[in-house]
């Protein structure tokens, strides 16, 4: 059995996000490749991709992963959309499992009754209400709930955000998704 590679310690020019990438196995290395593709180019500036990355990582819980996006990501993401980031990514917690389940289950009954779930922050964001929003998207793409995606669509679209923005940014979701997927892989023995 051959043993992972150990965690490098980051060298001074080294970013947190590379020092993350180094220790991925070669089985999973087109992550490292992948996740510096979708923070560095796309049709979101990079205030939004650094927001959902970061969102992203927050709704998974990976401690260490959105750690190293908030410092790459630092001359984009100011207090504000640090702030954005943790409200979006907490408030899709919620909504997720609750409307997956109203929409699984699939009853009138269920559909009729009111939420009473406090969601002001989405109304009034920090940033603005686009990049709110396509992290919100990012978040319900992470969860697969169908309600929350076609929701958060149909409000950046009236935003006026285009599609390709919406797919850049569930194309983020996804590969911050499938990096840590590949840094949980390298942490497996062979």
């Amino acid at each position: 059995m051959s043993t992972p590679p150990p965690i490098i310690a980051r060298e001074s020019n080294m970013s947190a996000l590379d020092t993350l990438k180094e220790s991925l196995v070669d089985d999973t290395k087109d992550l490292r490749l992948n996740l510096g593709n979708v923070l560095s180019s796309g049709s979101l500036d990079a205030r939004q991709r650094y927001s959902v990355a970061l969102t992203s990582a927050l709704f998974l819980n990976d401690e260490e992963l959105a750690g190293a996006i908030r410092e790459d990501g630092k001359e984009h993401l100011d207090d504000s959309a640090v702030a954005d980031a943790k409200a979006a990514a907490a408030i899709m917690a919620m909504n997720t499992v609750y409307y997956r389940f109203r929409h699984m289950i699939g009853k009138e009954s269920y559909a009729q009754r009111q939420a009473g779930l406090r969601m002001g922050r989405m109304a009034r964001p920090a940033t603005d209400k686009a990049t709110f929003e396509l992290a919100s998207i990012a978040c319900a793409a992470l969860a697969g709930c169908e309600m929350c995606l076609k929701a958060h669509e149909a409000g950046l679209i009236k935003e006026g955000v285009s599609e390709e923005q919406v797919h850049d940014a569930v194309r983020i979701a996804a590969v911050v998704r499938g990096f840590q997927t590949a840094l949980v892989a390298s942490k497996l023995e062979g």
